[in-house]
């Protein structure tokens, strides 16, 4: 059984055929964090002697403060004088918890989490732990998962107020471990917009360290998610304690080394500017957080959260399918276009053997450029004279799929919407509206903005029959307060804005189930499992330049599969850099994710329009490998002037390699690139030149790779098995 409860003990083992993850009631009363790591196949005496001191006879507060204890529910004003998972204000103005163990149910599958989302249970099973504090009456009930064919645990909180008066919340997190050990190093991605996502790794020490942000949404400055790795830990081999929170609004991951050299990691929505009332029996429930342990490198942990994410996480028509090739034609056209140009770029996409047209901004109101029609989703017929049904209708004729881009969680302060309703949008009072790319943003915590925007932009997307929709964000939140919250609870905004913007996105999709939706806020400023959960792909940066999506895309591999990540190929020089590099390299690079084109083809020679045919036949030809196949990290680009990743059929019969130089070096002996995850019994034919290799060859000893005579120069193979 996956989740077992040893009554001798009082330990809960939470396993799977690799992992184990055990807890054990102190007293039976406490629930402490015994272990988590590779399967073991008992709880040994050895293992329990730990807490040995700990037992039903002698275990007491008053003489042992929880404060030298490792939790699995920790609070703060009742022994432990370290920030918790869960801090309360009473009625009388303290915040002193005793949550001691109430009862525990074990259950197949996995409950949903009421107005979150969460990863599906199939084949899972849960423990949920019940705790309360008799003085309060407030209860809380700790949630884990466990699923067969992913080493993770998911972790979630349910705190309920069974007492006579309102408490609020000030601190709810979702999951926290404390280690015995700080002899780590903590990993998480940090960048700001057009260069989202880098990797940063440090030391622990003594204090408090980790990752965090207020914006109210998970961002482009940060990502939701750290990994606490062992000495020595590398991409194949080592220790990996990672966390990754679903959630797509504010949050905190964090570690704290008290004085012991104990190691307190937890991870949550953000505690700053944050708090909720709970009347009388009402109950708050945190967001998932899904724990991986990996005893093999990074490249472990992520094979982990990419199997979470397509077995798991992302659902509808497109979660395990191939993805259409699209054009989108903002960097052909920005605001400036009419139908006669976007048919033209239409069918010149059709005649290269791309699937989507897709309309990006400009199409509604009044839109000539950034600074009006937000909210406005009537069809600009200056532009489309007979609007989105008949553009639509025209693309559609020509065999082509059809695309749209909506914003719906912003205003324009110069629209109709705005004029009719000024106080539908986020605001301080009579404060100045503190704008940003002249817009503001709508109050998705109000029932009546959320029942606007799914009439409006639901009938946008009915008129234009669409195939696929590109769902931006492009600002954060920068003044906090809404018109219908009482003071008392305006720290509530943010978690009620993400609630709201999930409930849009349920009830929207739900009217359009075979449309392909694709999340982004400003490039991957809402890249998150929260958002995954609602739609199979985001964009992954605005920034299409293939050197920086090289790093970009390679650092949110560490999360997120290939088959979430939108990439595409762009003209040259680079509307973001003014790079120049070659169009294979950004095709190359682009096949790293969803596979799609951001240029004029109307400026291109026919020579290019040929080669960039051959592209999409050869990106057709391998498109499930490279979504779907097991995804390694060969070389990093943070660390040297090159770097390589591989994608690996289930059965090890077939994969696609990638290799990029950055700065070509003159004289340079040819490089070597030892590949992973092949069969070492199995040769391999390269399709391009049609060499054999052995895949032990390729393993131990390498792939050559020839030095380029310019720069940011790419080679990729596709090897398949040799039939024996």
């Amino acid at each position: 059984m996956p989740i077992t409860f040893d009554e001798s003990t009082r330990c809960f083992h939470l396993q799977n055929d690799r992992i184990s993850y055990i807890i054990r009631l102190a007293a039976g009363r406490y629930p402490l964090h015994l272990y988590w790591g590779r399967r073991l196949r008992a709880v040994s005496d050895d293992l329990l002697s730990r807490l040995c001191a700990y037992t039903d006879e002698d275990f007491s507060l008053h003489e042992t403060p929880l404060d030298l204890l490792p939790q699995e529910c920790p609070t703060f004003g009742c022994g432990d004088m370290r920030e918790g998972m869960l801090h309360v204000l009473h009625a009388d103005g303290t915040h002193a918890l005793d949550l001691q163990y109430v009862s525990h149910e074990i259950i197949d599958g996995k409950p949903a989490l009421p107005g979150l989302p969460s990863a599906r249970g199939e084949g899972a099973q849960t423990l949920q732990l019940t705790l309360r504090d008799s003085e309060s009456g407030l209860s809380v009930t700790l949630t884990y998962t466990v699923w067969p064919d992913v080493d993770i645990v998911a972790r979630s909180m349910r705190v309920t107020n069974g007492g006579a008066s309102p408490a609020v919340i000030e601190r709810a997190l979702s999951a926290c471990v404390d280690f015995e050990q700080a002899d780590f190093s903590l990993l998480t991605l940090s960048g700001a917009w057009a260069r989202e996502r880098g990797i940063v790794s440090r030391p622990l020490v003594p204090g408090d360290q980790g990752t965090s942000t207020a914006r109210g949404a998970s961002s482009v400055q940060t990502s939701p998610f750290m990994a606490l790795l062992a000495p020595n830990t590398t991409e194949q081999t080592g220790d990996v304690y990672a966390f990754a929170l679903c959630y797509s609004g504010s949050f905190a991951a964090s570690v704290h080394v008290d004085q012991f050299s104990m190691a307190r990691a937890q991870i949550g929505i953000q505690p700053f500017n944050f708090s909720w009332t709970l009347d009388p029996g009402d109950s708050f429930q945190t967001p998932e957080a899904y724990l991986c342990f990996s005893p093999d490198g990074l490249n472990g942990m992520s094979r982990q959260y990419h199997a979470l994410t397509h077995r798991h996480i992302t659902t509808g028509r497109y979660a395990a399918a191939e993805r259409p090739l699209l054009i989108n034609n903002w960097e052909a056209t920005y605001f400036d276009f009419n139908e006669e140009k976007l048919l033209a770029l239409a069918r010149c996409a059709k005649d290269v053997g791309i699937d989507l047209f897709v309309l990006d901004d400009g199409w509604f109101g009044h839109r000539d450029a950034d600074n009006s029609s937000l909210g406005d989703w009537f069809d600009d017929v200056r532009k489309l004279p007979d609007g989105l049904a008949g553009l639509s209708a025209r693309v559609h004729a020509m065999g082509l799929k059809f695309g749209l881009w909506v914003e719906p969680e912003m205003i324009s302060p110069d629209s109709e919407l705005c004029r009719a309703h000024p106080d539908w949008c986020i605001h301080a009072g009579s404060r100045m509206r503190v704008e940003s790319r002249h817009q503001l943003v709508l109050d998705l915590s109000r029932q009546d903005v959320r029942d606007y925007i799914v009439e409006h932009i639901g009938a946008a997307l009915r008129r234009a029959q669409v195939d696929y929709v590109k769902w931006d964000m492009n600002r954060n939140i920068n003044m906090w307060g809404s018109a219908q919250l009482p003071p008392e609870r305006m720290r509530e905004l943010g978690h009620r804005y993400i609630l709201g913007l999930y409930d849009i996105m349920s009830r929207i999709i739900a009217q359009f189930p075979d449309v392909l939706f694709e999340s982004c806020a400003g490039g991957g400023g809402r890249f998150d499992l929260g958002m995954m959960c609602f739609m199979p792909q985001a964009w992954c940066s605005d920034d299409t330049d293939a050197h920086m999506r090289s790093r970009i895309q390679y650092a949110t591999s560490l999360v997120f599969p290939p088959s979430t990540m939108g990439a595409h190929v762009s003209a040259v020089p680079n509307h973001q850099t003014g790079r120049i590099t070659p169009l294979e390299t950004r095709a190359a690079v682009a096949m790293g994710g969803t596979y799609g084109y951001e240029l004029d083809l109307l400026r291109l020679p026919q020579q290019e329009l040929d080669e960039i045919a051959a592209l999409n036949r050869r990106v057709k030809s391998m498109q499930r490998l490279l979504l779907y196949g097991v995804f390694y990290r060969l070389k990093s680009p943070f660390e040297g002037n090159e770097t390589a990743w591989m994608s690996v059929s289930e059965d090890g019969r077939e994969a696609v390699v990638t290799h990029v130089f950055t700065l070509a070096q003159p004289n340079a002996k040819p490089a070597l690139l030892r590949l992973v995850g092949l069969n070492p019994s199995l040769d391999y034919r390269d399709e391009a030149t049609g060499r054999v290799y052995g895949g032990d060859e390729l393993m131990h000893h390498g792939i050559r790779i020839e030095v380029p005579w310019n720069d940011y120069r790419a080679q990729q193979f596709h090897l398949i098995a040799l039939d024996s």
